[in-house]
């Protein structure tokens, strides 16, 4: 695979360092995707990342002997008016234990939209656990829009483990989240979903999990923060097939003129299947702020702290 013979700008190396700070250092597996072209890329004895011939994007194939090893994959655009897509594969083989670090940044100090739509699948062998984080951030002096719109699609075979951590930091204009995972036999789910928007932003997440094998499980919990005037709207659904376990909760703090709509939806197509969903939308509560004021903090400090700790 080819990298393009170009450096991160100031503000470009700035965002990188907001979604993954630890690339830089990274000594095994990595591939930085910059303003839509491969910035540079290593594999590891147990990791091969290799770049799609049909269309932008890369395959990861995982083997069976990676224990412990980490691949990140960053992306970062800073020019207004550009729209990069890229349909990333991984394939991981049964009994591999890995972290996948991803996610993405923009800079837009234009008056054009930016935007990122990052199309990722996951192929997880028997017993293999993978956790994968993603992080998604905006920034930028410019009039114009900061957009992504990652999807997310995860097939389990029997007996795997998926961990799946994501982040909204701030700064995204208008996001839609399309997750999809389809689980095997004994197969476990963990999601978290964290985010924030502010301003005038929306934020859209829809969610997905069929449980097709028996004893499944899943655990799906959200939980977000909404300011200014912006608007986020929610929708996990938890799908039992067969004999399993699923559990939804949906936590939101609700801040200024914001709005939020929380939609958590169980659909139980076998006797066995136990499925639990939980939704609450509140503000931040007058007796904390004002425990933290009386230790010295401002308001404003004071509800960054709460902000802070509900969101980890």
């Amino acid at each position: 695979m080819e990298a393009v013979n170009v450096k991160l700008d100031a503000a470009a190396d700035k965002v990188l360092k907001v979604i993954d700070k630890s690339v830089a250092d990274q000594k095994g597996a990595y591939n930085v995707r910059y303003n839509g072209q491969p910035l540079c890329h290593g594999d590891s004895e147990h990791i091969k990342i290799r770049r799609k011939e049909d269309k932008q994007g890369i395959d990861v194939y995982i083997d069976k002997d990676a224990k412990g090893e980490q691949v990140h994959i960053p992306v970062v655009v800073s020019v207004s008016g550009m729209t990069d897509i890229v349909y990333n594969d991984f394939y991981v083989e049964p009994g591999a234990e890995v972290v996948i670090v991803a996610g993405c940044g923009i800079h837009n100090s234009g008056c054009d939209s930016a935007r990122h739509d990052g199309i990722h699948a996951f192929h997880i062998g028997k017993g293999a656990n993978v956790r994968y984080e993603e992080k998604h951030y905006g920034e930028g002096e410019g009039s114009g829009e900061r957009i992504l719109n990652p999807v997310t699609k995860i097939y389990m075979d029997e007996d795997s483990v998926f961990t799946l951590d994501t982040a909204q930091i701030r700064g995204v204009d208008s996001t839609v989240r399309e997750t999809e995972v389809e689980m095997g036999a004994r197969a476990r789910l963990q999601v978290t979903e964290r985010l924030m928007t502010h301003d005038k932003q929306t934020a859209v997440s829809n969610m997905e999990v069929r449980m097709n094998g028996d004893g499944s499980s899943a655990q799906i919990i959200s939980r977000s923060v909404a300011k200014g005037s912006s608007v986020q709207t929610f929708h996990p659904k938890a799908v039992g097939n067969a004999g399993c376990h699923a559990h939804i909760q949906c936590d939101s703090i609700i801040m200024d003129q914001a709005e939020v709509c929380s939609i958590p939806e169980i659909n139980a197509r076998h006797i066995d299947a136990q499925i639990i969903h939980e939704a609450a939308i509140g503000r931040i509560n007058d007796e904390q702020l004002l425990k933290l004021r009386s230790l010295g903090l401002t308001e404003e400090d004071a509800e960054a702290v709460i902000i802070e700790n509900f969101l980890q």
